[in-house]
């Protein structure tokens, strides 16, 4: 993992607009200083990475809560002794018992009170910190007490999501009085309280999981949505736990590449990288017009069996196996025209792609809208790597009743459509396919990378190139976060930042690519955090992304 001085011709400099941060002892890198700074109270105190973990995730909620919270659901990725241990938990969330297809309507797929999931986060954060944590419940969550009573205040991209959202936000008393205040959306500096958040919050530290899936707070939301006309009941609340699964991997090049498996579409990771590992990458330049074609053309090939094969494992067979062999590789990589862009059936399940799009393999005969990121570690090798969503912005929009924070709106990823082949159809205690994807990276089976992003359907594509500017070209975690990215989209479409130079942009179009720009820094394609260590002397770095409010911090 060296760093080299010069990004060769077509991708601009290389020189980072932040230090990569270095640390001894911990490491944690939020989407928000004030997480990352409640990460980093808790090694002070004496804690690990995990607890750390669990106050940054925490602490997201009350100064992100358009991102992710107690509403929300997500994916933990941990490696413990520097690499031996793997896990992962799957907190992902489920349709409660009353989610039929002909309980929606195209209004009330993706805002209002039918389309949240069970939460998953607070039985993922409790379960991870009573499995590996050695601080108590209080002392973790106390930072997300503190901001939540004191107030946090907004920031000016904190302001634009707000802005944003002031309709969806409006539509109902409970938002409007929480995120609203004097009737419009907090400007920059205004300090933002949110006390029932707090509330809820103190039930959990005191409580604990009783708290939130049976009592007071599982008493509320359950007699919020019966008033509201909602979904989730006591009862679904009562009978949700998450999973510990196994991580899924491949070799890289001589690296290990582990992640969350599915529900999680993570896979479409992997396979875009088997599909490139025949390919000499650094000899083509960091995003010159060969690379960016070669590696956009991989992501389209991934993309349509992540549309057609990604789901939840226990309702469908997922032939994660076949996604992921060499073989498999092989053969879908014979689909790439070096001279043409070809045309992606889009982004999520359609009935009617187009007729000339690439559709997705047989990997069975190879047996052989808001999301965050974030990461801990520590060291004695503990690893922590979350992503957490409340699904689009805001999530469903609501707030439920007097608990102070927003449902998620992640049945909005699930097809409607009843009689629909759709791997994806909507089923009481489903969970839909997540394009999640925390990712460690591992060498000769010692950690050395976690890395990841929001940015829904775009998470494997931007966490693929960020991987891609490590591992081939050398670049250092603040670097490989801040270099301009793309994103494939519909059709022959390729958006992307205008930092990527003009000459390949028109040598793409000249391919065929549909060429569209997100200007020099485009939230469009994520917002990237990432600790590495160094395998050597065991220092730990950190970057976060500029364009969002993150930061690194350590010590």
């Amino acid at each position: 993992m060296q760093t080299r001085n010069a990004m060769p011709e077509g991708g601009g400099s290389l020189t980072a607009h932040r230090p990569v941060i270095h640390g001894r002892r911990g490491m944690v890198a939020c989407a928000h200083y004030e997480a990352s700074l409640a990460g980093l109270r808790m090694f002070m105190q004496g804690g690990n990475a995990v607890d750390a973990a669990v106050a940054a995730a925490a602490a997201l909620n009350v100064v992100e809560p358009f991102m992710s919270g107690l509403g929300g659901i997500g994916f933990l990725l941990i490696s413990r002794d520097h690499g031996r241990e793997r896990r992962v938990l799957n907190f992902s969330g489920v349709v409660p018992q009353k989610g039929v297809p002909e309980a929606f309507t195209p209004e009330n797929h993706s805002v209002g009170v039918r389309c949240p999931l069970v939460p998953g986060n607070p039985h993922g954060w409790l379960t991870m910190l009573e499995t590996y944590g050695t601080l108590d419940r209080a002392t973790v969550l106390a930072p997300a007490i503190e901001l939540a009573e004191t107030g946090v205040p907004i920031s000016k991209s904190d302001s634009r999501y707000y802005e944003v959202n002031e309709g969806r936000l409006g539509q109902f008393p409970t938002s409007k009085a929480a995120y609203l205040p004097g009737g419009h959306a907090p400007r920059p500096g205004e300090i933002l309280k949110q006390p029932d958040l707090a509330g809820s919050f103190r039930i959990l530290a005191e409580e604990g999981l009783d708290g939130f899936y049976r009592g007071a707070i599982a008493k509320e939301i359950d007699r919020f949505m019966k008033e509201s006309d909602g979904l989730i009941t006591a009862e679904d609340l009562d009978s949700y736990r998450p999973d510990w699964e196994t991580p899924l991997s491949i070799d890289y090049k001589g690296y290990e590449i582990v992640t969350t498996g599915p529900n999680s579409n993570a896979f479409q990771v992997l396979e875009t990288l088997n599909i490139l590992e025949e390919f000499d990458l650094a000899s083509l330049g960091h995003n010159t017009a060969d690379y960016v074609h070669l590696v956009s053309e991989a992501i389209k090939i991934a993309v349509p069996d992540r549309i057609k094969h990604g789901g939840d494992p226990k309702s469908y067979d997922v032939p994660t196996a076949g996604l992921l062999d060499k073989g498999y590789a092989a053969e879908r990589r014979r689909h790439i025209d070096h001279a043409r862009a070809s045309v992606v059936i889009g982004e999520r399940y359609t009935e009617n792609p187009p007729s000339d799009a690439i559709t997705a393999g047989n990997p069975s005969v190879y047996t052989s809208g808001e999301t965050t990121h974030f990461s801990a570690a520590d060291s004695n090798g503990t690893v922590a790597s979350i992503t957490q969503t409340l699904g689009a912005g805001f999530g469903c929009g609501v707030v439920a009743g007097a608990t102070g924070f927003l449902l998620n709106n992640n049945i909005d990823l699930m097809d409607i459509t009843g009689g629909s082949d759709s791997k994806l159809l909507v089923q009481p205690g489903k969970r839909p396919g997540s394009n999640m994807a925390p990712i460690q990276v591992f060498k000769d089976g010692r950690f050395i990378l976690s890395i990841g992003t929001p940015g829904s359907y775009g998470i494997p594509q931007t966490t693929t190139q960020m991987i891609l500017n490590v591992l081939e070209f050398g670049m250092n975690v603040q670097e490989a976060i801040e270099a301009p990215r793309f994103r494939v989209m519909t059709g022959s479409a390729i958006n992307m930042e205008s930092r990527i130079s003009q000459a390949v942009r028109d040598e793409l179009a000249s391919r065929g690519h549909d060429v569209g720009l997100l200007g020099e820094w485009g939230m469009e394609v994520g917002g990237g955090h990432a600790i590495a260590a160094d395998p050597e002397t065991g220092v730990l770095m950190g970057g976060a992304d500029p364009r969002r409010d993150g930061y690194a911090l350590g010590l």
